[in-house]
């Protein structure tokens, strides 16, 4: 199987005057003006459960930040189901798991992807102790170098509820975007997972309500900002 066959769409890239496209820049700007208290320079992109849009709402927000000039890095922290690599159709031997364990410099794991302004830093090989490795300190050092290089540093985690990665990521960004598919979520859930990130003190910038029903053939994103 050739590499481009694995290659995912990303629809602010491929049809970017697409309802759903402006629905991506929208919330771009929203999250630039939650910017009062703290700069979004860090943003961790999660959900409460599998399958709610998080990853989709991740690289589509890179390249709507890349389209507006914004130098962008998309680091998958995902080391248990990873997706960015297959999406930017790269190579995933060397990443993210080889980076915290030592075995390789980040600069030289970071790859530029097909769109402009948009690289990836992605998983790397399934390490056997994910949380540890997210918890040492080599990535409090790596989103130090990371914050030097890029305009926007953008994290894909695995959802809250899952593991404990989410929570332990929460705690090193400048805010949290949290995804919720109006169509499959459950609202217990949604507020479990809003609760375990105040729990370790995660700035919420705003809850990106996925898949709702379109208003006047538009909408595809709801986006409310957390105080």
């Amino acid at each position: 199987m050739s590499p481009n066959s694995k290659m995912r769409s990303i629809i602010a890239d491929t049809n970017p005057m697409s309802p759903i496209s402006e629905a991506y820049r929208k919330l771009r700007t929203n999250l630039k003006y939650s910017e009062s208290e703290k700069a979004l320079k860090v943003l961790m992109i999660t959900s409460a459960g599998a399958k709610e849009g998080k990853s989709t709402t991740a690289v589509n927000l890179a390249t709507v930040y890349a389209q507006a000039e914004q130098r962008v890095l998309l680091l998958d922290c995902d080391m248990r189901k990873p997706t960015v690599h297959q999406t930017f159709s790269v190579s995933n031997r060397s990443g993210l798991s080889q980076v915290l364990s030592g075995q390789a410099e980040w600069a030289e794991a970071v790859q530029s992807t097909r769109i402009k302004n948009v690289h990836v830093l992605t998983s790397g090989p399934v390490p056997p102790n994910p949380s540890e490795l997210l918890d040492a300190s080599r990535m409090d050092r790596l989103l130090e170098q990371l914050r030097e290089h890029y305009d926007v540093v953008l994290i894909d985690t695995p959802p809250v509820l899952a593991v404990s990665d989410a929570q332990i990521m929460a705690t090193r960004c400048d805010g949290v975007l949290l995804v919720v598919n109006a169509r499959g979520a459950k609202r217990r859930e949604a507020v479990k997972a809003r609760e375990a990130l105040l729990l370790v003190k995660a700035r919420i910038v705003g809850v990106a309500l996925n898949g709702t029903p379109p208003k006047e053939g538009y909408s595809y994103y709801e986006y409310s900002e957390q105080k």
